[in-house]
């Protein structure tokens, strides 16, 4: 019999235990659901409610989307979700209006694995998970709002995600206002030539096709053929955040290779200024801001053109246009549009042979080079490799400020990902350049004057040698010098110069790229597009949405030979012609169309979650602007607006946040909503982790079979290791909610789990421990209920002193706790309080019961909804208020404080905490032990630090 149904326990059969709380839980969490508990009420709609509860401030707090996985949930997924449960009760009782709620992100990669392998369409198996994850959660007690739930792949929700994209398609940015603005504003501008045309022609002089790619230029959504992450063992392109640093696939770790493929994609870089300068204003963790600063990679530099025989030029970003006169050769991206352009037919004259890879022509050895390097990650590309590749194009350009021609290649450590994809090598002053330049037998010349003894002749050098403290040398030329001046005054000059003379100019690069959005996969959503027969793209019109998924045979994308960079993607939905070619009237009459035949990422439908579950049955807008501006609107502390609380994983530092914060500002420039931020509080929290046990082979046993002797670990006879991991069903250690909450109640496992440590850690689950919580929870019960009758035992009597001072230093410190989501250090409180409350003996006080029931509400909210209404309470302990701490109580009566002379303690002082220095000094210098440890002495100096401390340092 386990510790949980002893004999003991049938012998006090009022006592709490797992299956008493096992009934406890069901009846209040079907009440809770019955009355609609946790229903916050909108200002307005559908939802509007008790108005005096709205005019209560608002608390929006919300969990991060997850994914509905057919393994169910282990303890270790939870974690979050208890604690804004927690934190949100707590809310609730010091007098705030909370919303919230809890959807899923339905849409996705392992639904449609699972489809090809069973044949199980996605909808089913989806569904079929969100209903069992809903029960476990259920079992939890969360206190979520069910009005407001849903889920990614109702279309009553994509529709919306749909029209988003349809607003961001529809959208152009203007710089000048610093705001995305409708597109046909922009068109406005064509037609009345207040903006030329690229080519200066009258805009009504533009085919349909032209007009179309004039605008693409603009548009906040667009279609190009650019270089993209192209996986063939998925059979899908990648954004390049779903590529690992050893370039494989995010999913699958399969090979990624660059392709060239037509591809959605979000001007999410026309917002990088914005969000990087409204990071300051957000309360984040400063890691987080960090990261996203680091992606979004701002530098300050210069543009310089370098001209180019025949082809206009190359343009490149460089922050250090101070070394432009040390730039000896030119460098392209493989992948740089300009290669075929500038690729002459033979090799010029005196081409050095290291320089053609020992191919008969340019364009042959760039053929072959661009083959080598597609093969390659950015991040292999980017490595630290020995030998350093490449070819010359046979092009020359000209260095702008010393007319010297310079040689022109290709190499695949520069990328189109960054600046123009296209650099300016001073070999001199880089260590890639340096050890290319070495390799290709190409000159150096020294421009920044080396501290050290190098010399200033580069081909004596071992390498290369860049500083900002240094003095600018050999470069002049008959307009201009920049010798002897400093990095910063260099910049400035060259800059200027380059202005002038029409070959460049200051600017900012960021690292930042446009967001890949196209994927070819089905279980996504569809792209509300169509293609005419000149295949240019039309928008659906809003009447048209939501414009569902079809039903298809095959739910697999075409994938190939994982090794394969010679392919080209084939989407599940381009085999179901009778959904792809359509006929439809956008207005100006019936016409053939095509449909997009990809489907948007998984991150488009967790990009504007937080607005559905502010008005989730709206079928007329977005949200309604009332509602928005009530739980999300700027207010004092909070000046891009947003939710109240964001709680998950450091893991969506990038991916996740950067794009719905993307996505909120283009709403809100469009006046859809009133925050220009989606989250204004962030908090991340640790991972539970679990003890992986392996064999000899390495591999995985089951955790719970495994047996402890000696300080050694054994699994059916046979000596096992132990390392500290994550935790999951592949490697035998996860430990299911039910599992808990069956052995023990779901009042416990949200105590163990907020108990373990602080929020933010990680930390290791032990299920031996869990034990500690639930005889927690049955002391409290004791203290209230009498284990044999099951009757109230409270009085109706004034608590003793003790009593009083021990439950307000208690109140004072929980809610603190609360509110800073200490839970850890408030269950200790709790505890602290409920031991002093067991030895005291005898009957509690009602006021001392009932407070002790409000603390651990929040946390243990079942078995305090029914001890508070065994206390003669007929309205949920939810929405009561909070104990307020009496301040005369919270402060001790007396401290002891230390007399010290010459560093030994010779006196302790019972006094009040509230005493002064000079009160202190007094009576210290007045007690016998001290009077008698001078004796006679004279005193030099007496340092007081009231109330705990006195040291005398005698004459």
């Amino acid at each position: 019999m386990s510790e949980t149904n002893s004999a003991a326990d049938v012998a006090a059969p009022h006592r709490y235990t797992a299956a008493m709380a096992a009934d406890i839980e069901a009846r209040w969490q079907d009440f809770w659901d019955a009355e609609g508990t946790y229903e916050a009420p909108n200002p307005t709609g559908d939802l509007a409610g008790d108005p005096e509860l709205a005019a209560k401030p608002k608390k929006f707090i919300m969990d991060m989307f997850p994914y509905p996985s057919g393994a169910g949930l282990h303890v270790g997924h939870p974690l979050g979700y208890i604690a804004t449960d927690v934190y949100a009760r707590h809310q609730r009782m010091t007098g705030h209006n909370v919303l919230h709620t809890l959807g899923f992100d339905a849409f996705g990669l392992p639904a449609e694995q699972y489809a090809v392998q069973t044949g199980t369409h996605p909808r089913i198996s989806t569904e079929a998970n969100i209903e069992n994850m809903t029960a476990q959660l259920r079992r939890l007690g969360l206190g979520h709002d069910k009005r407001r739930s849903f889920a990614t792949i109702e279309s009553e929700y994509y529709k919306w995600t749909q029209w988003i994209f349809l607003q961001i398609f529809n959208s152009w940015y203007d710089t000048d206002a610093d705001r995305a603005r409708p597109i046909a504003e922009l068109v406005a501008q064509f037609e009345s030539g207040e903006r030329a045309t690229p080519d200066g022609r009258d805009w009504s002089a533009l085919s349909a096709a032209e007009r179309a790619d004039v605008l693409g230029e603009y548009r906040l959504a667009y279609a190009s053929d650019a270089p993209v992450n192209w996986s063939p063992g998925l059979g899908t392109v990648l954004a390049n955040e779903e590529v690992t640093a050893d370039g494989r696939s995010e999913r699958g770790n399969f090979p990624v290779f660059k392709a060239k493929l037509r591809q959605w994609n979000m001007r999410i870089t026309a917002y990088a200024d914005r969000l990087l300068n409204d990071l300051d204003g957000l309360d984040w963790p400063e890691a987080i801001k960090l990261q996203q600063r680091n992606w979004i990679g701002r530098s300050e530099g210069a543009r310089v053109d370098f001209p180019v025989d025949g082809a206009g030029g190359i343009t490149v970003f460089t922050t250090r246009q101070d070394t432009l006169f040390g730039a000896t050769y030119m460098v392209l991206a493989p992948e740089h549009e300009l290669v075929e352009a500038i690729t002459p037919a033979a090799w010029p004259e005196g081409t050095h042979p290291v320089w053609t890879g020992g191919h008969a022509t340019p364009a042959e050895a760039v053929t072959a080079y661009r083959k080598q390097a597609a093969a390659k990650s950015d991040v292999e590309r980017q490595a630290e490799a020995k030998d350093k590749t490449g070819v010359f194009t046979g092009a020359y350009a000209t260095n702008p400020v010393s007319g010297e021609q310079v040689p022109v290649f290709i190499a695949d450590y520069v990328l189109m990902g960054y600046g123009t994809g296209a650099i300016m090598a001073v070999p001199a002053h880089d260590a890639r350049d340096f050890a290319f330049a070495r390799a290709f037998e190409l000159p150096m010349r020294c421009v920044v004057e080396p501290s050290d003894d190098r010399g200033t002749d580069p081909s004596t050098w071992e390498d290369a040698f860049g500083s900002y403290d240094a003095k600018l040398v050999n470069s002049a030329n008959d307009d201009i010098s920049l010798d002897g001046l400093g990095v910063v005054d260099a910049k400035a000059r060259i800059t200027d110069w380059l202005k002038e003379h029409g070959v460049g100019e200051g600017t900012v690069n960021f690292r930042l790229r446009d967001w890949l959005f196209s994927r070819q996969r089905y279980w996504g959503e569809p792209f509300p597009i169509v293609y005419d027969e000149e295949g240019i793209a039309h928008p659906l019109p809003e009447s048209m949405l939501p414009l569902e998924l079809p039903e298809v045979d095959d739910y697999s994308p075409r994938t190939f030979d994982p090794d394969d960079a010679d392919t080209q993607p084939e989407t599940p939905l381009s085999r179901n012609a009778d959904w792809v070619n359509v006929t439809l009237d956008l207005g100006d009459g019936p016409k053939k169309y095509r449909r997009e035949t990809n489907t948007m990422p998984n991150w488009a439908g967790s990009c504007w979650y937080e607005l559905r579950y502010l008005d989730p049955n709206n079928a007329e807008q977005l949200v309604d602007p009332a509602i928005e501006q009530y739980w999300m609107g700027p207010r004092e502390g909070q000046p891009t607006g947003g939710v109240d609380l964001y709680v998950g994983g450091a893991e969506h530092a990038v991916l996740h946040l950067l794009y719905a914060r993307f996505w909120s500002k283009v709403l809100h420039d469009l006046g859809h909503v009133s925050s220009a931020e989606p989250f204004h509080k962030l908090y991340n929290q640790g991972m539970i982790q679990a003890f992986v046990y392996r064999d000899s082979r390495g591999i995985a046993v089951p955790a719970a079979e495994v047996e402890e002797r000696d300080g050694a670990y054994y699994y059916e006879g046979e000596k096992v290791s132990r390392v500290l991991g994550k935790m999951g069903k592949s490697l035998k250690n996860a430990v299911t909610p039910d599992e808990i909450c069956g052995e023990y109640g779901a009042d416990t496992l949200r105590l163990y789990e907020m108990a373990m440590g602080p929020l933010d850690v990680s930390r290791p689950w032990d299920t031996r421990a869990v034990v500690g919580q639930y005889r927690l929870l049955q002391r409290l019960w004791r203290n209230i209920v009498d284990e044999d009758s099951g009757e109230i035992t409270v009085v109706d009597t004034e608590p003793a002193e003790d009593t009083l001072r021990a439950l307000h230093k208690a109140i004072d410190g929980v809610g603190g706790d609360m509110a800073g989501m200490r839970f850890n250090t408030a269950i200790a409180k709790v505890t602290e309080l409920n031991n002093h409350l067991t030895k005291a003996g005898g009957p509690l006080p009602r006021s001392v019961a009932e407070a002790l029931v409000l603390l651990v509400a929040p946390l243990a909210p079942h078995i305090a909804e029914e001890l508070w209404r065994r206390l003669g309470h007929t309205e949920s302990v939810v929405h009561q208020d909070f104990p307020v701490a009496d301040p005369a109580y919270v402060v001790d009566e007396t401290v002891t404080c230390v007399v010290q002379i010459k560093g030994k303690v010779r006196a302790r002082l019972e006094i009040s905490p509230s005493i002064t220095d000079a009160e202190l000094e007094t009576l210290a210098l007045a007690d016998p032990a001290v009077v008698a440890a001078l004796d006679g002495a004279g005193i030099r100096k007496v340092i007081v630090r009231a109330p705990k401390l006195v040291n005398i340092v005698p004459a």
